[in-house]
């Protein structure tokens, strides 16, 4: 099992708003691979401590329906579902099982990754699109959710990947 490298590049300290808000994404989805590294499948499916059952994997597949949630389905008003959750049970996605394959799971969330940037390539910072309950949020905003998204769920993954095997880092 080969887990995806993204090119973490530390975000420019001095430039624009849109390359600042893209480079911190960027920035926090290569930290989540980065996290993910050099793991068996079995260790990708490792449970964080009882009575989580939170996973690196886990993590990957929520993450991986967040951007599309946010940049195709809302932002991009794209009709199309959710790929590991569904309205009776939201955390599907976080759940994994011996049958999850890494691999696929990786390659999807690079896909996503791909087809978010495209829509949002399509738009200003001030374009629209509707959140689940209707609310307008801009791209600008969706930017900034995601980065937070990105960043609280890091922070799983660094505890996570730690209790696997000791690595820490940033």
């Amino acid at each position: 099992m080969t887990t995806p490298h993204l090119h973490r590049t530390d975000p420019p300290t001095v430039a624009g708003e849109r390359t600042m808000l893209e480079a911190w994404l960027d920035f926090h989805r290569a930290t989540l691979a980065v996290k993910c590294e050099g793991l068996s499948a079995d260790q990708l499916r490792t449970a964080s401590t009882p009575p989580s059952g939170l996973t690196l994997l886990g993590l990957v597949r929520h993450l991986t329906d967040v951007e599309r949630a946010w940049f195709r389905r809302r932002l991009g008003a794209q009709g199309i579902p959710p790929l590991y959750y569904t309205e009776d049970d939201l955390d599907a996605d976080l759940r994994v099982g011996e049958d999850t394959d890494p691999e696929e799971t990786f390659a999807v969330w690079r896909t996503e990754i791909e087809r978010a940037r495209e829509v949002a390539a399509a738009r200003s910072l001030d374009d629209t699109g509707l959140s689940r309950d209707g609310t307008p949020v801009s791209l600008r905003w969706v930017y900034l959710h995601m980065i937070e998204e990105y960043a609280r769920h890091n922070g799983h993954a660094d505890l996570i990947r730690e209790r696997i095997d000791g690595a820490t880092g940033e």
